[in-house]
């Protein structure tokens, strides 16, 4: 509920008069700007023209490709990388924006250095060295805004491994269990190293969009593992692997030190589709040519499950809220050390 909205309820409830109601509307701040404004909207700027910065630079680069020589190229590359690095080891207030161009520029010598020498490594070896030689990078930003695209370089390096290790096809067959576990299990342990608990945050100063990338990335990721796996006959044990890890991570992000409503409805989502289709698939086998009848089950047992899955997680929701009504953001102690590191810069 917002200012506006209680003020309104305080109003009715209570029935003020106009004079009473103005009088108590000039003591909400809903006129003023949100005291965070000015940190937050720079903060937000400059990592937006880093960003834009660091992508103008790889398509500067595309567009002379033709009228750069290989050597070059290479300067440049090289060259921007090590002035972004030494810019941000040098000013810490301008960390995070030059750490954003650092890694994007690390991706983009990563990626010509793959083109040009033809050295046969899968492109899951190219993501995994990004993501090893910036992961110094973002720990010492501690920023949300190295953190996420980190993310998404480490989770896609992990994806790709899986691919290339069956058969480079995005397959899921019984035989492939070990790859797609090891895979699966590799992104839910980046996950689980951003959540916000102390000893962590400490060593990562990861926040909460950080959390909620890695987390969607992996919720993905099992689901669309363990979906396919309903496709063969009998079910691969894909499908029963996905069920366990999404239950676990609801189970973790619906506790009070990890609680979190983004992740616990993503994996709550997750389990869903996978139920409903696998009651689909055990309906639609035996409904014996009663195909109608077949699907208005599953519709009716699926409607039965997506209301009781929202009932839960909102149950959830408030128990967390009563436990800790006034909860601190994951991002606080991430903002705390960059405010501290500028204000010494």
């Amino acid at each position: 509920m917002n200012l506006r909205t209680a003020w309104l309820a305080l109003v009715q409830h209570h029935a003020l008069d106009r004079p009473t109601a103005l009088q108590l509307e000039s003591l909400a701040p809903w006129h003023e700007p949100p005291p965070q404004l000015q940190r937050h909207l720079w903060r937000t700027v400059a990592v937006l023209a880093a960003a834009l910065g660091g992508l103008g630079i790889v398509m500067w680069i595309a567009s002379n490709w033709d009228t750069l020589g290989r050597p070059a190229r290479f300067a440049l590359l090289q060259g921007f990388v090590a002035v972004m690095y030494a810019g941000a080891l040098w000013r810490a207030a301008a960390r995070v924006p030059l750490g954003i161009l650092a890694l994007l520029g690390t991706g983009a010598l990563f990626a010509y250095f793959g083109q040009t020498y033809q050295t046969g490594a899968d492109p899951w070896q190219l993501f995994t060295w990004w993501a090893v030689l910036t992961l110094p990078l973002a720990v010492a930003g501690r920023s949300d805004a190295l953190w996420a695209p980190w993310v998404l370089v480490a989770t896609t390096g992990i994806a790709l491994w899986a691919q290339a290790h069956t058969g480079h096809r995005w397959r899921v067959l019984p035989q492939d269990l070990g790859v797609h576990l090891l895979a699966l299990s590799a992104a839910l342990g980046v996950t689980a190293a951003m959540l916000p608990l102390p000893a962590l945050q400490r060593v990562t100063g990861a926040g909460l969009w950080s959390l909620r990338t890695a987390g969607a990335l992996a919720i993905t990721l099992v689901t669309t593992t363990a979906l396919p796996a309903l496709f063969h006959s009998p079910v691969a044990p894909h499908y029963a692997l996905g069920l366990l890890l999404l239950a676990g991570t609801a189970a973790v992000t619906g506790q009070r030190r990890c609680f979190d409503l983004f992740l616990l409805s993503a994996s709550t989502l997750g389990l869903n589709v996978l139920l409903v289709t696998g009651l689909a698939r055990l309906l639609l086998e035996g409904s014996r040519g009663d195909l109608i009848g077949g699907l208005l089950m599953v519709g009716l047992m699926a409607a039965g499950l997506l209301a009781g899955s929202v009932q839960l997680v909102m149950r959830m929701a408030r128990n967390a809220q009563a436990l800790d009504p006034q909860p601190q953001p994951a991002h606080n102690s991430a903002d705390a050390h960059a405010d501290a590191t500028k204000d010494n810069a």
